[in-house]
Order: structure tokens, then C-alpha cells, then sequence
């Protein structure tokens, strides 16, 4: 079965798992795991922040990062299907009381951003307190965020005195789409969460990447979550082998995805990462009709497949999957 539904499908690889097994490990929850702070120290200098802080999942590392931006009753803006509206469930609202205003469009759209922005104006109206982007943007089929964009929203949030959050949850694809630095990611924002077990293939793990302080309380947080994990090194040395070898390969994620797109009739030369997003008449049929062919892929709406590489599809197996995808889409 050739599998693209998401890249979080991955399996560790025989020199993960060799790595994961020869961890050193520590309690975590007493700071004392050495391979966990060897992670959160080496991801904390990619991103030019002072700490780092390891979680079990995306969508907490998106709530701590958050959180430490945004109070109760107070608000965060972001793009309409960003993943913190759409794929979290609420946890921003039920577990920080925050609440969320949208814009509807480009990933970045400062115009909307400047005309939505609310000073804090005393007890009758929420102040925003953060902006949050997202770099690729899941929804919006794995788009790479201009880092000039991030740029001038982080400008914006300067002269406002606001924070900016970044979900990097595909960060890595961005870098390596781009060439831009991971360094100048981080520089445009106060807070990154960032993923381990997308692209790069771990089995587990994000982490809340910031200033030491927002590092200090996340952590305070996160085991008030129930998020704090004792012997975690097994997990967190997944991580730093993926960083050791899996960061570049994405690149060759990036060109199986165009190869799909374009066995799916769309322009390859847009689609600048690891997702593609397909429209169909209807999706449940052709994920049905694909699955009888042996390739799965999911529908994220009654006519929009998704389509996504990772480290478990070869070349071949983009081939094999752009043929039996092109038969079904004819019929």
C-alpha cells in the first residue's frame, strides 16, 4: 500500500530505531534527561532563540507557543484554516481561554491583518496580542510563506507591541524549498512550534522554540497538560537523527509531489512542497477507487483530495501512484 494520506504515516528507519535504542536517557520532568536537552539546545540555536522545550505532540507545542503570547481573553489573528482554527480541536480556546479572529486568503495578508489589528482599549473590547502564521501552510496545499512576508508582519507586530507566533509544524520544507535559513524563520517571531514527526519522519515529538522565559512558563504548562514525560531520550534522539538526515532529503519529497500534481492534470511549478491539493467531483469516490489499487489518499472535503510525500514513498512508488491516480481521475 503506498500511503498519502499525511506525512505523519512514516515509520522510524532501521538507523532511528538503532538510534533511538542507544539513547542516554534521564527524568525529563527533572531536567535531567541529557539526550532531551541536547535536542532542545540544538533546535533552540537553528531558530537563534535562547531555549527550546520538547512536547509529545504539534498541537500542544501550538498551545503552549501560543499561550505564552496570548492571555485570557485576549486575542490571536490568524488565516481561516490555519491549523490552530481548524485542526486543534479548540485547545487554544478550552485550555487558555483565548479567542481567535480570521482573515480568508493568502497565507500572509498584511492589509487584513492592519485592518483587523485591535489596541487594547479597556474593559469593553479583546486586544489582539499576537498574529500567528503558518510556514507551509497545511490547507492551503503545503504553500511556502515568503519569509519577506513574515518579515513585514513582524514589523507590524513591532510597532504595535504585539508578539508573532509561528506554526512551523513543515518549517524544515520551507527551508529546504527556499534555501532560506532556519535562522531567519525564527527571526520573524516571538514563538515557534515546530514538528518532528511530519517531514522529517520521528515517530513523536515537537518542540516550543522561544526566549528563555516563555520556555520557563511553557514548561510549567505543559506538565500542568499532563505533558510531562520521564525517560523521553528514546524519543527525543528519533529527533536528532531525523535532523542529522533527514532535513535535505525533503527535497526529493518536493519533487515526487510535483510529480503526482502533475499526473493529477495541475502545474507541478506550483506546488512548492511535500502537499498537493486536488479538485474533484468527488472525492470519497476516487479515495475509494484509488484504495483499490493500492494507493490511499484522503479527501479534506466532499471535492478536494490531498496528496502528501514523505519519507516512505520512493520514487518508484510516486511513479506507481501517479499512474494509478491519472487512470482513476480519467474515469
Amino acid at each position: 500500500m503506498i500511503d498519502l494520506r499525511s506525512d505523519t504515516v512514516t515509520r522510524p528507519t532501521p538507523d532511528m530505531r538503532a538510534a533511538m535504542a542507544t539513547a542516554e536517557v534521564g527524568d525529563d520532568v527533572y531536567g535531567e534527561d541529557p539526550t532531551v536537552r541536547a535536542l532542545e539546545e540544538r533546535v533552540a540555536g537553528l531558530f537563534g532563540k535562547q531555549a527550546a522545550l520538547f512536547t509529545p505532540t504539534g498541537s500542544m507545542a501550538n498551545v503552549l507557543a501560543v499561550r505564552s503570547l496570548v492571555g485570557v481573553g485576549e486575542e490571536v489573528l490568524c488565516e481561516s484554516s490555519a491549523h490552530i482554527a481548524r485542526a486543534e480541536l479548540g485547545a487554544h480556546g478550552a485550555f487558555s481561554g483565548v479567542t481567535m479572529r480570521t482573515w480568508t486568503g493568502r497565507p500572509v495578508d498584511l492589509a487584513q491583518v492592519e485592518a483587523m489589528f485591535a489596541p487594547d482599549m479597556g474593559p469593553f473590547f479583546v486586544p489582539t496580542r499576537a498574529v500567528s502564521l503558518e510556514n507551509t501552510h497545511n490547507f492551503g496545499g503545503g504553500a511556502v510563506t515568503p519569509v519577506e512576508d513574515m518579515q513585514a508582519v513582524r514589523r507590524f507586530a513591532d510597532e504595535r507591541g504585539v508578539g508573532v507566533h509561528l506554526d512551523g509544524a513543515r518549517i524544515w520544507n520551507a527551508h529546504v524549498a527556499t534555501g532560506t535559513p532556519l535562522s531567519a524563520y525564527g527571526a520573524t517571531a516571538d514563538v515557534l512550534a515546530v514538528c518532528l514527526s511530519k517531514g522529517l519522519g520521528a515517530p513523536v515529538g515537537s518542540l516550543v522554540v522561544g526566549t528563555s522565559d516563555a520556555i520557563a512558563e511553557s514548561r510549567v504548562w505543559r506538565k500542568r497538560l499532563g505533558g510531562g514525560m520521564r525517560q523521553v531520550g528514546v524519543l527525543a534522539a528519533a529527533g536528532l537523527h531525523a535532523l542529522d538526515h533527514h532535513v535535505e532529503r525533503l527535497a526529493e519529497d518536493h519533487e515526487n509531489a510535483r510529480l503526482l500534481a502533475e499526473a493529477c492534470g495541475l502545474d507541478p511549478a506550483a506546488v512548492a512542497s511535500n502537499i498537493v491539493v486536488v479538485d474533484v467531483p468527488d472525492a470519497p469516490a476516487v479515495v475509494a477507487a484509488a484504495a483499490e489499487h493500492n494507493v490511499r489518499v484522503s479527501a479534506v472535503g466532499p471535492r478536494a483530495l490531498r496528496l502528501v510525500t514523505h519519507l516512505d514513498v520512493s520514487r518508484d512508488d510516486a511513479q506507481t501512484a501517479a499512474t494509478v491516480l491519472a487512470k482513476v481521475l480519467a474515469a
